[in-house]
């Protein structure tokens, strides 16, 4: 099983294509795990070239859970006010160095940083913190920490941002009919989007203790947009038109925010990466990827 260590941590990664081709590295979003990029996109991508790196962020699927106290979700959801009364025990910045750490492990002087929903902000802070090591930046259905962006729509916050039963299959039902929430009208998340994922991820490694942990370096998350405008990697936003979890403003905010951003909407797509969109998805990441400088 892959695994490096970095930060008294145990990071789980897996790989795809030849070591030969430019790395692409993928980061995935809140509750998420290596099985939720779609085989689908990663076939596509390795197709086109090149190599493909993701992994398991900690505190979710095979990688160390973090030993810091963990409240619950709805505890977290009640003192929005005043988060000071629960601290996240790490930041975007963190969980950036853990991505850092297996571009390291790998010998990678750096990569195509792809980055989606919770990973999008941990790209963008990757590019920001880490920029020799940013080939190009995608971010994909996120945001850039911006306080004043429109809230997602109350159902879809209410279906996915919850605490998860402890019991597994009602667990399972919870986390299908989240992912099914936010992936909107157009697509069935259960025949073909993420919620096909619940059960593996489940029995995987899905934590309810990380899930909350992830959640406040989301919620403490600074404001990245005089940043992001000093990012000389080029940028790429995909978003949804479609998305009530993280609204479309929220996509055009990054591209906005980008000094040389550009945005991709697919006006179908919500809060998933639903499989007959999965080729353009990929066509739009290579094409930008492709037009990076010293990479090819």
């Amino acid at each position: 099983m892959p695994r490096f260590r970095h930060a008294d941590l145990d990071i789980h990664y897996e790989q795809w294509g030849a070591r030969a081709d430019p790395p692409l590295l993928l980061l995935h979003g809140l509750s998420c795990q290596i099985i939720h990029w779609p085989q689908g996109l990663i076939d596509h991508l390795t197709e086109a070239g090149y190599r493909v790196i993701a992994m398991d962020n900690r505190d979710m699927g095979l990688s160390s859970r973090v030993p810091a106290p963990a409240p619950k979700v709805a505890d977290i959801l009640a003192a929005m006010d005043d988060l000071s009364r629960y601290p996240a025990p790490y930041t975007l910045s963190d969980m950036a160095a853990d991505a850092v750490a297996l571009l390291n492990h790998l010998g990678q002087a750096g990569a195509h940083i792809i980055g989606l929903s919770m990973g999008g902000m941990i790209a963008q802070t990757l590019a920001i913190e880490h920029p020799e090591r940013t080939f190009s930046l995608t971010s994909i259905m996120s945001t850039t920490g911006n306080p004043n962006l429109p809230p997602g729509e109350p159902e879809a916050l209410a279906a996915f941002i919850i605490d998860r039963p402890e019991d597994r299959d009602e667990a399972i039902a919870q986390y299908q009919r989240g992912w099914d929430t936010v992936a909107g009208p157009h697509f069935n998340s259960l025949t073909e989007g993420l919620a096909r994922f619940s059960e593996q991820a489940v029995d995987r490694g899905f934590s309810a203790e990380g899930f909350a942990r992830q959640l406040l370096a989301i919620l403490h998350q600074p404001d990245r947009r005089r940043a992001l405008a000093k990012v000389a990697a080029p940028g790429l936003v995909i978003h949804g038109g479609a998305d009530p979890l993280v609204p479309l403003a929220a996509g055009e905010d990054t591209a906005k925010a980008l000094s040389n951003g550009q945005l991709k909407v697919f006006d179908k797509m919500g809060h998933d990466l639903p499989e007959p969109l999965l080729a353009d998805i990929a066509a739009a990441i290579i094409n930008h990827t492709d037009a990076a400088p010293s990479t090819r």
